[in-house]
């Protein structure tokens, strides 16, 4: 049995910045998977589409482009030097709360699982923005 471990010992800050990532995009995903069984959910992409100007297969590429993204900033988060580190957590969380209340839907459920994700979102800011060289 091991008797030396810190129960004190602090998290890795690449480390809870990519598991935030993954939380982020776990509930996204849950969010669309929801979204997709409530009945009228596709006249509503068709009626986001008519009102924006953009065609249903460029709202999707948005949301492909938005959704690599958080995947993308799930290994970033691990393997990039502190300082683009830094910013590129802070930066591409600002563009990540502004997508998911640009195009938010009013269904309880998006509501909910949106706050969830803003709440992460804003957490990563934070320990971005605090985040200190000594721990990089």
């Amino acid at each position: 049995m091991n008797t030396n471990v810190n129960p004190t010992k602090k998290i890795d800050t690449k480390v809870l910045l990519s598991t935030l990532w993954i939380v982020i995009m776990i509930n996204m995903l849950k969010a669309d998977i929801l979204s997709l069984n409530i009945p009228g959910a596709a006249e509503e992409v068709a009626k986001t589409s008519v009102s924006s100007g953009a065609s249903i297969p460029q709202l999707m590429l948005i949301g492909a482009i938005m959704g690599q993204l958080g995947i993308a900033m799930i290994i970033l988060s691990r393997v990039l030097k502190y300082g683009i580190n830094r910013w590129a957590n802070i930066v591409v969380s600002l563009v990540t709360i502004a997508y998911i209340w640009g195009g938010a839907a009013s269904y309880p459920h998006y509501i909910f699982i949106a706050t969830v994700e803003t709440f992460c979102l804003l957490l990563i800011i934070w320990i971005a923005w605090k985040w200190r060289t000594l721990e990089a």
